[in-house]
């Protein structure tokens, strides 16, 4: 691959990945699935109390998963603070501020997404954050 070939797609992978943040922002589930490619996979990493932790496959288990972090909080902040680039990787390092809609406590935290594209869509969405705190969030009572 020539450098001006790796410079075009990485800068369409953060074209897409920005557009997705975006779309996620304005709740637009229908939008972001258009976006991933057929055999998408996303991976939260976390404990059963928090309704979104799990491995999803394809689009319509994507769509489950955004759908379902839709529903469970509230976004307040939702920062992007950098992005890397690397061939068909997009690596997000930002912070959070959620609140639960179960039960309103907050969940705060730094987290990294490692994204992979495939074809111009996401085909592997993995996102790390301080799940100890989401998961006291989620948890009756904040316990």
């Amino acid at each position: 691959m020539t450098e001006n070939t790796t410079a075009s797609l990485e800068a369409a992978n953060l074209a897409l990945t920005k557009e997705i943040f975006v779309r996620f922002g304005n709740g637009d589930v229908d939008g972001i699935v258009e976006l991933l490619h057929d055999d998408a996979v996303i991976e939260f990493y976390g404990p059963e109390v928090i309704p979104y932790a799990g491995e999803y496959h394809g689009k319509d288990q994507c769509r489950e998963f955004f759908s379902t972090v839709l529903a469970s909080v509230n976004i307040h902040v939702f920062d992007a603070d950098e992005f890397i680039c690397e061939n068909d990787r997009v690596i997000v390092v930002g912070k959070l501020r959620l609140t639960t809609k179960s039960n309103g406590n907050e969940i705060k935290s730094p987290f990294v997404h490692v994204i992979t594209c495939k074809d111009g869509r996401w085909s592997w969405f993995r996102d790390f954050m301080n799940t100890a705190v989401a998961q006291k969030a989620f948890a009756p009572n904040g316990a």
